[in-house]
């Protein structure tokens, strides 16, 4: 497991943070396709959180994409680097998360983020800000809508509706399951949304939520109970 400190210069307010999404967000690569579904790697990332004793552990699985099955992995402990905010997220969980993606022996591949991209207040959450820090990639797969409306897609598994801010589309609404309750899909940094959704079917063939995030959700876990034990 790597440890993290927290970068120097890292924003430590609300104000300071918003100003790096407001320049960080031009970057974001829009018309882009990015990897095909089901070739090369895919990595699921991941965050868990010990606030009373100031640890943030994140996990980086990576997983063939056409089997499925894990290739490698990686984590990284650290504190947390920012109070909780909605909207500023990343700011608690950039560092650690970059650190075990930084950790992994081989390349990451297109990056599944538990959490947001463009479907985000200020169009810049995890997955976009992980995406131009780092040049991958990438896609968010969140369990919930956040502040969007959206109609009900159908009840078969690939059924979509848009994830609307007003009239724009920043996401779909995506049924992974047949009449289970669907997942929130949207741009990262350098994917189409078409493609994103593409790859998340890809990555549920059996649970409503991608393997990659079922995986690195339960490394992380695991770590953060190593961590805190050490603590």
């Amino acid at each position: 497991m790597t440890t993290v400190s927290i970068p120097a210069g890292w924003p430590a307010t609300e104000e300071e943070a918003r100003a790096v999404q407001d320049e960080l967000r031009g970057r974001v690569v829009l018309d882009e396709s990015g990897p095909p579904p089901g070739a090369g790697h895919v990595t699921g990332v991941d965050v868990a959180y010990d606030d009373e004793r100031d640890v943030v552990v994140a996990a980086a699985v990576v997983l063939d994409a056409a089997s499925l099955d894990v290739v490698a992995e990686a984590t990284a402990v650290g504190r947390i680097s920012f109070p909780y905010v909605p909207g500023l997220l990343a700011f608690r969980e950039i560092p650690t998360v970059l650190a075990a993606l930084d950790a992994l022996p081989c390349p990451p591949g297109l990056v599944v983020c538990d959490g947001y991209g463009l479907a985000h207040p200020r169009r810049f959450g995890l997955a976009s800000h992980l995406g131009v820090l780092t040049g991958l990639p990438t896609i968010g797969v969140a369990k919930n809508p956040f502040t969007f409306a959206h109609d009900d897609p159908g009840a078969a598994r690939g059924s979509t509706s848009p994830l609307l801010a007003g009239t724009e589309e920043v996401g779909r609404a995506l049924r992974t399951r047949d009449a289970v309750k669907p997942v929130y899909v949207s741009v990262g940094h350098r994917v189409s949304l078409d493609n994103a959704c593409a790859h998340t079917l890809t990555l549920t063939p059996a649970y409503r939520l991608p393997e990659t995030t079922r995986r690195a959700d339960a490394l992380c876990r695991r770590a953060l109970q190593d961590a805190t034990i050490r603590h």
